[in-house]
């Protein structure tokens, strides 16, 4: 039986202190259902959330948060505000030390060092290794967030540090399970490109050319949505598990009975 929410705004807004909100609510199945509006939110992180988006995040009627940054993220960024009554459940999906080195190098390195790790494809061929690792080691968290999502968790908001990556990634494979189509995931994916909604790149102050028009061009694939890194990732589902089907029901383990309850907490009624 279809949970009975009430129904949130549909309507975006841009918050002061929290790039890249917004309601996946809209979205197409492949059977002609669609996502309902305000059950699955998505964001950057809510660490520099100001007063006035905290108290617009608590008229969502959120159950649960889910927090995929790891302790790095969170020393740098800082903690999420607290939204009273609403659950907070961290699951990183990478290890703090994965990437440490090079992180500080996106952060302080100099132009030549950048070059080195950033150029000639090497950002881009980062991400993508990135989000292909992603789906074949974290399959837990994943399992765990749509075992969440179908127990109680709805209305959910999910973010990592960007909102676009490992939170991007979670919204993917929720709606996957759910029956949305492919090409509605990729066109709500890369909404994260919209300029208000991109992630504030930080650099050193004392970083030669902390910012320069090269450096900016040297780091951008790391900060775009692109849909060759979202691809690699539905590409190694398939490559590795066959098929989206045996992907959710034998590593992620969704049962057809769970899978349904998803379904009456995200979608329009049939």
């Amino acid at each position: 039986m279809t949970q009975q929410l009430p129904q949130a705004p549909s309507t975006e807004p841009e918050l002061a202190g929290v790039r890249n909100f917004r309601d996946v609510g809209g979205l197409p199945t492949v059977d002609g259902r669609k996502v309902r509006h305000g059950r699955l939110f998505r964001s950057g992180h809510l660490a520099h959330a100001t007063e006035s988006d905290a108290s617009f995040l608590g008229t969502l009627g959120l159950h649960t948060i889910f927090d995929f940054r790891n302790a790095a993220d969170m020393r740098l960024e800082g903690p999420d505000v607290e939204l009273p009554g609403v659950r907070n459940v961290n699951l990183p999906l990478t290890d703090p030390a994965d990437g440490a080195e090079f992180w500080k190098m996106v952060r302080d390195g100099d132009l030549d060092q950048l070059r080195s790790i950033l150029a000639d494809g090497k950002a881009a061929g980062r991400m993508t290794a990135s989000y292909r690792t992603i789906i074949k080691q974290r399959t837990a968290e994943h399992s765990k967030v749509l075992h969440a999502l179908a127990e109680d968790s709805v209305p959910a908001l999910m973010h990592c540090a960007a909102g676009k990556d490992r939170a991007g990634l979670s919204v993917a494979v929720s709606l996957l399970a759910v029956g949305v189509e492919r090409e509605a995931i990729e066109a709500d994916y890369l909404k994260s490109n919209d300029p208000h909604r991109r992630y504030l790149v930080r650099r050193s102050d004392n970083s030669p050319a902390a910012m320069s028009p090269e450096v900016m061009e040297l780091l951008s694939p790391l900060f775009d949505a692109r849909a060759e890194y979202l691809s690699a990732a539905f590409e190694t589902i398939e490559q590795t598990w066959g098929t989206t089907e045996r992907y959710l029901t034998e590593c992620l383990k969704v049962s057809p009975q769970t899978r349904e309850r998803l379904r009456d907490r995200l979608l329009d009624e049939a």
